[in-house]
């Protein structure tokens, strides 16, 4: 679990530095740091109150759903673009191109929260 952790420590963090030149790097920035830290306090076998989870799920799940049913969302690239291929290239140069990464960003934080989630409620055990 200790290797998992600071793997996801390491992406997310580099996930979140490159993201000062996206159009909102104020949000995404902050994004990415959070699952950061909850996988530096589980990594180091913290106990953390279970809160930090559930916000975090709260607030990124409600945050993947907006993603997915947005204009240029996750709905709209597979209906009307047949789900092009969004990793040609790193310049996002259609709007639905940027949307489909940052849902599955969200996608990506949402299950290493949901195994440090499990982690964390044995360790609140003890």
């Amino acid at each position: 679990m200790k290797f998992f952790n600071y793997t996801f420590i390491i992406i997310f963090i580099l996930f979140a530095a490159v993201q000062y030149n996206d159009p909102d790097p104020y949000i995404w920035i902050p994004i990415y740091l959070y699952p950061a830290f909850l996988c530096y306090k589980s990594a180091k076998n913290v106990k953390l109150n279970i809160n930090f989870y559930r916000l975090g799920f709260l607030i990124f799940g409600l945050y993947a759903l907006y993603k997915f049913f947005d204009e240029n969302g996750i709905y709209d690239w597979v209906k009307y673009h047949h789900a092009e291929n969004i990793a040609s290239t790193m310049k996002a140069e259609q709007p639905w191109i940027e949307e489909s990464r940052e849902f599955f960003g969200l996608i990506i934080i949402i299950i290493v929260l949901m195994i440090n989630y499990k982690k964390q409620k044995k360790i609140n055990e003890v």
